[in-house]
């Protein structure tokens, strides 16, 4: 990690402040939204407190890829390309629209590697968002760090276990919006030039919080309730230009989610709703 002292950024904390302002949860409404639009003081959809604190980068911070260059909370990795590969939350207490939030972020562990396709750099980062009824969500954030690669280079594709119940196109329109939403720049998701030229994609990707986001939505239509665990883990790229599927099948206690692409998964994810809800 060019010779970075891991111990020294483990354990680093952030605190930020934010909001999903009632004009914010229109506009995910209208991207990622189902039913009624929501209105201030009404219960904010999960996934949605993604888009509540933005990184806010000035533009000349910015590196090659759209991501700021240095962070208060991430280390400075030399590996160029970047991804959020998964994570978990647990939902103690319902967040509202317009409602003010704050968030402590940690480094629990970093993790540097090397693959099959060269070194890697694992960073595990916990979030706790507190609302004004105190914790709301706890989460981990699984990001990874790899090489740009001199090729696409694809990993090995799973057959989706389930036919899907649900099917999402996931137009450049709809990765823009959501680039916008979460102030996101990673330019793998709306500069196709890059992402082909320098990233070596063959498209371009969606973004793996939008996956889970589209399955965190199926689930609750599936229940008709939040659920109380919900985790994902990108498997594969999903790209623009093919449908998105979406899978489901209930096992024991737990709904077993995937979106998937071509007949292949690109996304796992598992909700678990308490008894007790």
């Amino acid at each position: 990690m060019d010779q970075l002292n891991i111990d020294a950024w483990a354990g680093r904390i952030t605190r930020d402040t934010g909001c999903v302002s009632p004009e914010l949860a229109q506009q995910l409404h209208a991207t990622v939204g189902s039913g009624r639009p929501p209105s201030a003081g009404d219960l904010l959809p999960p996934l949605w407190h993604w888009c509540a604190f933005p990184v806010t980068a000035p533009n000349d911070m910015l590196g090659r890829d759209g991501h700021p260059r240095g962070s208060d909370l991430l280390p400075p990795v030399h590996l160029k390309r970047r991804m959020w590969a998964g994570g978990a939350l647990r939902f103690r207490a319902p967040l509202r629209v317009g409602e003010p939030m704050e968030r402590q972020s940690k480094v629990r562990q970093l993790t540097d590697k090397t693959g099959a396709n060269g070194p890697m750099v694992f960073v595990t980062v916990d979030h706790a968002i507190y609302g004004p009824s105190g914790l709301a969500i706890e989460e981990r954030q699984d990001i990874v760090y790899l090489e740009i690669p001199a090729s696409y280079s694809p990993p090995q594709k799973r057959p989706m276990p389930v036919p899907p119940v649900e099917q999402v196109e996931p137009s450049e329109t709809l990765l823009f919006r959501y680039s916008a939403l979460t102030f996101n720049a990673h330019r793998i998701h709306y500069d196709l030039a890059y992402a082909t030229d320098v990233e070596k994609y063959p498209g371009l990707v969606v973004h793996g919080p939008l996956q889970a986001t589209l399955l965190m939505r199926a689930a609750v239509r599936q229940r008709r309730r939040v659920p109380s665990y919900f985790d994902f883990k990108g498997v594969h790229p999903m790209f623009a230009g093919a449908p998105c599927d979406i899978a489901a099948q209930q096992e024991d206690a737990a709904l077993n989610l995937w979106t998937g692409q071509n007949g292949h998964q690109c996304m796992q994810a598992t909700a678990i709703w308490e008894e007790t809800q």
